[in-house]
């Protein structure tokens, strides 16, 4: 078989992106696509059709064509096959079949056809194979990259230690009343570099210390050192970029990007004198056959005060729960006023509760093995193939009242096979290929939305996509346990309150 190009083209004939495979000039291969649909028959159902001089072998992509451009006298069974390697190799890199996204993995694809073609012959390679040679991953690399940030750590830890001998030795010399140590070269360097490496240890130190709200301002008492004329001002130059590195440093990493649970979790924007917070968290382990090995469920009323003039109140809540939950109030709590009109009240009513602190004032846990309470179920289904596995996952949501935010649910990978050939989804996908998981993102899971399914192939074994871990936010509690009312303890008058409530994971996983 000698295959001069393969193109992938609009119905129309316009190259999106061609391959030449053989000295060919453009436009050459523009008039041989833009020939292309002129020469097929819309009444017979080939996949091929021939010229005087060349045979093009198709296959239709949505409103797209693979075509493969080859000359008379090549083997059409190679043909087709080569065709058909050509064309799963496109979903790979384009989640979409379309115009645009072909355009921007351009490269992606060139890459890919050389590895499947060489000077017109078919190479003797399968698509796990493609992705790894296009992923081009080294072994020496990993290992190169890993020597060179352990090494970067342990230069930084020494830098911070080196500073602090220094910032030791100069506090050390003021208390003893002495001149500060110089640490520079030689006559009036040695001052500036001594006032230089001072100010630098300083930095060093001020970046591992927590920010304060203000960034203060550098003090402007007179110094000998900052009146060395240029030197000084480098000096100061040079300090302000290592404050400003330093800064970048820290928020890179504690800046993380702001989570579900932390938007969860936000107080509401006109929160009253008396808030209140009622967070859940989740703990489930399920079998990947169905069963629930172990669930837990922790809640927490949090009580704040922000005014003492309703210090002295007492909290209804509304207790509809029917899965059987423990309550336990707080030791100041009255018990027996909670277990006989569910009121949260203080044991002595003169006293008010605690202002400007959280306090929590009722608590309660569920502990269950009884597939039942699961609030969404997760079914994981992996079957090997010829070419690997064919992964099904679905969900159903069974707690029907909750509403289920941020939904993503983690499947692990095998490393080293390149992306899932995604089949069917509801919602969306992410691939972290340094990480080896597919992300399923699924922005709502409610009454309207319970069910949903994602189908996808890849090289490996079943027992390659687990454990497959889930995470979501809600704004509605698991435990039907919610503040009806809040009143003053003396004439039972109302209080404006305001609550929050979140249900967040602790953690969700099918092993």
């Amino acid at each position: 078989m000698v295959l001069l190009a393969a193109a992938v083209c609009t119905k129309a004939g316009k190259a999106i992106v061609s391959r030449q495979f053989v000295e060919m000039t453009r436009t050459r291969i523009e008039g041989l696509l833009a020939a292309f649909p002129k020469l097929m028959n819309t009444g017979k159902q080939h996949t091929f059709v021939e010229t005087e001089s060349v045979r093009y072998v198709y296959q239709p992509l949505e409103k797209l064509y693979m075509v493969l451009i080859t000359t008379k006298n090549s083997n059409i069974l190679e043909d087709l096959e080569t065709l058909r390697l050509f064309s799963r190799v496109i979903p790979e890199y384009c989640r979409a079949l379309e115009e645009n996204e072909i355009s921007d993995h351009c490269f992606d694809l060139i890459f890919a056809f050389d590895e499947i073609v060489a000077l017109g012959y078919r190479e003797n390679v399968n698509l796990a194979q493609i992705r790894t040679f296009t992923e081009m991953d080294s072994h020496e690399e990993k290992v190169f990259r890993a020597v060179r940030e352990t090494q970067e750590r342990e230069a930084k830890a020494e830098m911070r230690r080196k500073a602090k001998e220094l910032q030791q030795a100069r506090r050390d010399a003021e208390r003893q009343g002495k001149k500060a140590p110089n640490f520079g070269g030689f006559g009036n360097l040695a001052v500036s570099s001594g006032t230089a490496t001072a100010m630098i240890t300083e930095t060093i130190i001020e970046t591992e210390k927590p920010k304060v709200s203000q960034t203060p301002a550098r003090p402007s008492g007179s110094s000998k050192a900052l009146k060395l004329g240029a030197k000084g001002k480098e000096v100061d130059n040079f300090v302000d970029k290592l404050k400003s590195e330093g800064e970048t440093i820290m928020t890179s990493t504690t800046g993380k990007r702001t989570t579900e649970a932390a938007k969860v979790l936000a107080p509401p924007v006109n929160m009253e004198s008396v808030h209140m917070k009622i967070e859940e968290k989740i703990s489930l382990t399920c079998g990947r056959d169905g069963g629930l090995q172990n669930m837990e469920v922790h809640g927490m009323i949090m009580l704040r005060i922000s005014d003492e003039k309703v210090g002295r109140v007492r909290i209804h809540v509304d207790n509809d729960d029917k899965k059987g939950v423990q309550l336990q109030t707080h030791p100041n709590v009255d018990k027996k006023l909670f277990t006989a009109e569910s009121l949260i009240g203080l044991k002595n009513p003169e006293k008010s509760f605690p202002l400007n602190s959280d306090v929590g004032v009722l608590k309660w846990r569920l502990q269950t093995t009884d597939d039942a309470f699961i609030p969404l179920t997760i079914n994981c289904w992996p079957s090997e193939s010829g070419n690997g596995c064919d992964v099904n996952i679905e969900y159903e949501l069974q707690e029907e009242n909750l509403e289920l935010n941020d939904v993503v649910v983690t499947i692990p990978l095998p490393p080293g096979v390149g992306s899932p050939v995604i089949g069917e989804i509801d919602g969306d996908y992410r691939h972290d290929s340094r990480r080896n998981i597919l992300e399923w993102c699924l922005p709502v899971i409610d009454a309207k939305n319970k069910n949903g399914s994602l189908e996808f192939s890849i090289a490996g074994q079943p027992n390659d996509f687990f454990p497959v871990q889930v995470s979501f936010v809600s704004k509605k509690n698991y435990c039907n346990i919610q503040v009806n009312k809040v009143t003053h303890v003396d004439g039972n008058s109302l209080v404006r309150y305001s609550t929050e409530t979140a249900f967040l994971v602790e953690k969700y996983e099918i092993l």
